[in-house]
């Protein structure tokens, strides 16, 4: 089973928006992560969860537009900011279908730590807006990183926006 770990593409500031929607540049950056995953590798997901704050909404849908989850997008309790990541490890142990989880940090890098680790505050990979991160679960129930893509190996650098 692979599981596809994204944090949402960068949003506008709060001070700008308070709702925090995605700014335009972080539209781009997400754009080109899926152009590329079109073009390199299929992603196929029964569904896409995400936090229900705008900008894990918006950056699910997008995603979901290229990609076609067999179920769709939902909304799902704990992948705000600072759930416990215990909440997603646990559900996982009884989904065996492909799925990917958009939300923030930094509970996104402490899932993945303690999915890999096992423990949420070792911090072994380093969580990108619009950055994917594929983890597959071995048959003994142990993850390991399959591969990741960010933004910066696509978009070269880009100044604040």
């Amino acid at each position: 089973m692979n599981l596809y770990l994204v944090q949402h593409a960068k949003a506008r500031p709060k001070e700008e928006d308070p709702s925090r929607p995605l700014s335009d540049r972080g539209r781009s950056e997400l754009l080109k992560v899926m152009s590329f995953l079109d073009t390199s590798r299929k992603i196929n997901v029964e569904t896409i969860f995400h936090s229900g704050k705008e900008r894990a909404e918006q950056t699910a849908t997008l995603l979901a537009a290229a990609i076609q989850p067999t179920i769709g997008v939902e909304k799902s309790e704990g992948l705000s900011p600072m759930d416990d990541p215990a909440i997603w490890a646990e559900k996982l142990k009884s989904i065996n279908s492909e799925v990917m989880l958009v939300g923030h940090l930094p509970h996104m890098g402490r899932l993945a730590s303690l999915l890999l680790c096992g423990d949420a505050e070792l911090q072994p990979v380093h969580i990108h807006n619009a950055g994917i991160i594929c983890l597959r679960r071995n048959p003994d129930n142990h993850w390991a990183v399959d591969w990741i893509i960010i933004p910066e190996l696509l978009c070269g650098q880009q100044e604040n926006a």
